[in-house]
């Protein structure tokens, strides 16, 4: 082989080697671009994975969220935002509201020794009730018991004005009315099973699909933004107009559950006489709440007052 073949063997050898070289320099380029590239759209990923997270985060939910929702109204129902419950005879002269919370204790042993009465002037059209349900003890005490049995009280109320009263002495009731301190109303298993005393409720599958649904978790929650109207912020408190009425004192001694009932009874009644005048001859109006959807009789003030 002369020099001439020789030289030139190797020159197109190196030249091969140069070659096959470039060729794997341009792939581990393109595969440090792709790796990369995939990198970036990695990142952008998460970003925008975390971006999503933190969004969702960011909602309320709940009770929050319940705020935001749009409002379904209970049936029987009046006034700014629906907030008013305005049961009893269209042809009462007076009107008288209550404002109580459903975990409230004292609430409790009102209703246990006074609410049969307070629905027996109703019936007989001794005035009508308005009724202001707080929630305040789900924020003092913790908990949504309060919130979720007024979403339920809705529920009833959509059915009818007598469903939501025997439901609420149901609530209250010595059988089912929970220690404050016992959040049992934020089931809905439990205010349905309470509900099964209520013959309006019982089987009810439009009541009971409301409450497991939370139907009308916004409609309490702007039923809660009253809390502190006409400066209430206690319960129970009753007011005649801007006048708020007071039941004597129960002395502090030892005595029975019937002994403390008959008291506390005693002294709702003379608060009641005392303000409205002796009770009449019964029948003055039997209409227990049919009537309850009629709004403020025409001329008579408004009992809500701006709100």
């Amino acid at each position: 082989m002369s020099n001439r073949n020789s030289q030139a063997g190797k020159t197109a050898a190196r030249e091969r080697i140069r070659a096959e070289r470039e060729r794997q320099q341009k792939k581990e380029r393109l595969r440090r671009q792709l790796v990369v590239a995939g990198a970036v759209v990695g990142v952008l990923a998460v970003a925008g994975g975390i971006g999503y997270a933190v969004m969702k985060a960011n909602e309320p939910t709940g009770w929050e969220a319940a705020k935001e929702a749009k409002q379904i109204a209970p049936a029987h129902t009046q006034g700014k935002n629906h907030t008013e419950i305005l049961i009893g005879d269209p042809k009462a002269k007076e009107t008288m509201e209550v404002f109580e919370d459903v975990r409230c204790p004292a609430c409790a042993a009102f209703e246990q020794s006074s609410g049969q009465a307070l629905l027996k002037d109703i019936e007989d059209g001794r005035y009508r009730v308005r009724f202001t349900m707080y929630t305040f003890i789900d924020g003092m005490s913790g908990g949504e018991g309060s919130k979720n049995a007024l979403s339920a009280l809705g529920a009833a109320l959509n059915i009818s004005p007598e469903a939501f009263l025997k439901y609420k002495s149901a609530l209250y009731s010595t059988k089912y009315h929970p220690d404050e301190r016992e959040d049992l109303y934020a089931k809905d298993s439990e205010l349905l099973k309470v509900a099964a005393d209520v013959p309006e409720l019982k089987g009810n599958k439009a009541f009971e699909k409301a409450v497991k649904e939370g139907t009308y978790d916004r409609w309490a929650m702007d039923m809660t933004a009253l809390f502190g109207r006409k400066g209430v912020k206690g319960t129970p408190t009753f007011m005649h107009g801007d006048k708020k009425l007071v039941m004597d004192q129960i002395p502090q001694r030892q005595m029975t559950p019937a002994q403390y009932n008959q008291l506390a009874l005693n002294n709702f009644k003379k608060m009641i006489d005392k303000e409205f005048g002796p009770a009449k001859g019964a029948g003055a109006g039997k209409d227990s709440g049919k009537g309850g959807g009629k709004g403020i009789r025409e001329g008579e003030k408004d009992p809500s007052g701006t709100r």
